[in-house]
């Protein structure tokens, strides 16, 4: 288990310190529980434009980039469906100046005008230049939108249509900061040559003053148990045509989930991999393919996805991929090969441990969904399964009721 010290501050923040004495460097990780699972239909995108207005100024911070460049820091961020995570990376003699710069960003963001305009201007970009106009780029809207009916997660973290991102108001803006931008629905944990009561110290000089908002969080709309399989078919200028076939599985918490996320791996992760072996290899159907799950909180989706050869048909795909489901389906699965996707995992596992980014992200992801120890619970979990229980989940997703099937059909270029 990585070794942390945890505490919690007056107004709900919870503070996580990962030493490390051996690094010169620290990593200060503000991770906020808002993600696009937490906007509503019309608002979407929300999450990840804030992202954006983060960098730009706060009451005493002009420019936030040039004000860490200055102490030979760097920083980055991401939005995803559950969270929205900050971090910078920066010598840990100067770990203050990563204090101060996120303390007046969580408490008096400017929010001006100009800034909202400006990286209103910025998205609608990226929209456009990510999803609208690279082939297959628009697939997760698609997806998405097929595989939830009432979900939030029924929509790409860049916002469902382009027209919410447009008609965003200054009062929405305000609100969803208000809402989700406190102290108890963020977690900090810093990594490095640093100490606890350093920490402590820190985190109470400099976050301790921002009183609690205890605002209500939008409640998150459940998906109701898919009954049907359901078909897309979208045309578009694209290359070949492509398959994308999604099946519910268990949320990141709940039982199950380590079986799904295994069940992907056997079938489709890597070049030894079913799928890879059998329908790319000597196979003379798909360029690629492949499988793996989203990792989400609530029920998510379990994924293949295969671009086909020339002249081949999406159809055509998902019979082949139906056929190699129903093998694996009869099949017992053989103990070796369950190991050797086991041993994968904690080769990836101790490779992710070198990187102390990777450590401090760990330590607040898990504190997110309820103890920094469920990084160690999930991998204890995973390495535990049996066969037979691969088997057993494998025959409760991986039925055509549970399907959501997109053929994205390719038009002449």
């Amino acid at each position: 288990m990585l070794p942390y010290h945890q505490f919690f501050l007056n107004n709900g923040l919870e503070v996580i310190v990962h030493e490390d004495p051996s690094s010169k460097m620290a990593v200060f990780n503000l991770l906020y529980k808002v993600g696009s699972r937490n906007e509503e239909a019309g608002k979407t995108g929300l999450a990840h434009f804030f992202e954006h207005l983060m960098f730009g100024s706060s009451k005493n911070v002009p420019v936030f980039d040039r004000e860490l460049e200055r102490v030979g820091g760097s920083c980055n961020a991401f939005t995803s469906p559950d969270i929205t995570n900050y971090y910078i990376t920066l010598p840990a003699s100067n770990i203050e100046t990563a204090f101060w710069l996120e303390s007046d960003r969580m408490l008096q963001l400017t929010l001006s005008d100009k800034t909202i305009e400006t990286q209103r201007k910025v998205v609608i970009e990226e929209y456009k230049q990510r999803y609208l106009n690279q082939p297959y780029g628009d697939i997760w809207h698609h997806l998405r939108d097929l595989s939830y009916v009432e979900h939030p997660y029924r929509w790409p973290t860049i916002g469902q249509h382009l027209s919410d991102i447009e008609n965003y108001q200054r009062e929405d803006v305000w609100d969803f900061y208000q809402t989700n931008y406190t102290p108890e629905n963020a977690i900090l944990v810093v990594g490095g040559n640093v100490t606890k009561s350093q920490i402590e110290r820190l985190s109470q000089k400099w976050f301790g003053p921002i009183t609690s908002k205890k605002q209500e969080l939008l409640a998150v709309v459940p998906e109701p148990i898919q009954q049907e399989k359901r078909v897309k078919t979208i045309e578009a200028k694209v290359p070949t045509d492509a398959l994308y076939k999604a099946y519910k599985m268990p949320g990141k918490l709940a039982e199950g989930y380590a079986a799904a996320d295994l069940i992907s791996d056997l079938l489709g992760f890597g070049k030894s991999s079913i799928l890879e072996q059998k329908l790319v290899k000597k196979g003379k159907l798909f360029a690629s393919i492949g499988a793996y799950v989203l990792g989400s909180v609530d029920p998510g989706l379990l994924v293949f996805s295969g671009k086909m050869d020339s002249g081949v048909t999406s159809e055509e795909g998902e019979q082949a991929l139906e056929e190699e489901i129903q093998a694996f389906l009869s099949k017992e699965i053989s103990e070796e090969s369950l190991q050797k996707i086991k041993n994968q995992g904690e080769a990836m596992k101790s490779y992710e441990s070198i990187q102390l980014l990777n450590r401090v992200f760990n330590l607040a992801y898990y504190a997110s969904l309820g103890s920094p120890e469920l990084y160690m619970t999930e991998f204890e979990n995973k390495s535990k399964i049996k066969a037979e229980e691969i088997s057993s989940w494998s025959s409760k997703i991986l039925v055509e009721e549970n399907s959501n099937v997109i053929h994205y059909k390719s038009l002449p270029l």
